[in-house]
């Protein structure tokens, strides 16, 4: 049955719905073709949801609407790179911006009531329901960073004012790096046996490790590029912020927790310990007259 309306705002508003609907519907449908089993099923669900959205925000439209190429090319990017939960929760963010829009359209249409309610139910419980490995042990990946970006930060600090040779201060705290990032992971793989918590201990000693050597490769590289070991310091500090910046964004976003929060505690920390290495290098230096 057509549904006339005759608002322009209003109209305007349903066609950004539809545009948003059929954009997610192309988005779970390609995430549902490209993984298997029950997270297949899960996302093809969503999918249908999706289109049956946009079809009825059309019968009040009566308009064909294209989805957004360059977005379905972005999450598609995103879920191959950071997973399935990363990147569906950002487009849950984008349908949240949408609520002041929702609720003027609710007050003229009842019917859309029940799409909304779904929208905001219906759907994050089935997000809620998929199962990735990586978010399963993201527990692992935050032990293995926060301890490479706390030790290795300190320790490249303490280097720095000991050593006073780029070169020298790289190789010290690659191979420190390195030593940590393996007695890491076996710490890991120690804890989760004994735990018995349902997680894989292999595995969650790979996402630990993995997650040091990763932090240990990006903070020593200034040291091996730069010749002035203050320069390389600063540098180092300032990949040591990007990968916190990044990993909290990371974490807010599948955890669903303040990024603000987490983000300010890790940067405290970290540098809080490069902080007091550098004087306890400094001291070091001047006592021992290395």
């Amino acid at each position: 049955m057509e549904k006339r309306l005759s608002d322009p705002e209003t109209i305007k508003i349903l066609r950004m719905f539809q545009r948003n609907e059929i954009t997610e519907y192309h988005v779970y449908q390609a995430l549902a073709r490209r993984v298997g089993g029950k997270n297949s099923e899960i996302l093809q669900k969503i999918a249908d949801d999706e289109l049956r959205h946009y079809h009825g925000w059309k019968s009040y439209t009566n308009l064909e609407i294209k989805p957004n190429r360059f977005l379905v090319f972005l999450y598609l990017l995103l879920a191959r790179i950071l997973g399935l939960t990363f990147a569906i929760k950002m487009m849950e963010h984008g349908e949240v911006r949408a609520e002041q829009s929702y609720a003027i359209v609710e007050s003229i249409i009842p019917e859309a009531s029940q799409i909304i309610k779904e929208e905001n139910e219906h759907e994050n419980l089935l997000v809620e329901m998929i199962d990735e490995e990586r978010i399963n042990y993201i527990g692992s990946m935050v032990l293995g960073l926060n301890d490479a970006l706390v030790e290795l930060t300190g320790a490249l600090a303490g280097f720095t004012l000991a050593l006073q040779n780029t070169r020298l201060i790289g190789l010290a705290g690659l191979i420190t790096g390195i030593a940590a990032s393996l007695s890491m992971a076996a710490s890991e793989y120690l804890s989760q046996k004994s735990e018995k918590e349902g997680k894989d201990p292999l595995r969650a000693s790979f996402y630990t490790g993995i997650a040091y050597i990763v932090a240990v490769i990006l903070l020593v590289m200034p040291y091996f590029l730069l010749t002035n070991y203050y320069t390389a310091l600063g540098f180092t500090l300032i990949i040591a912020i990007l990968i916190i910046l990044a990993f909290a964004q990371f974490v807010s976003v599948v955890k669903g927790i303040s990024f603000k929060k987490f983000f300010w505690e890790m940067v405290l920390i970290s540098l809080g310990v490069a902080t007091i290495s550098f004087f306890v290098g400094w001291a070091a230096r001047s006592v021992l007259h290395v």
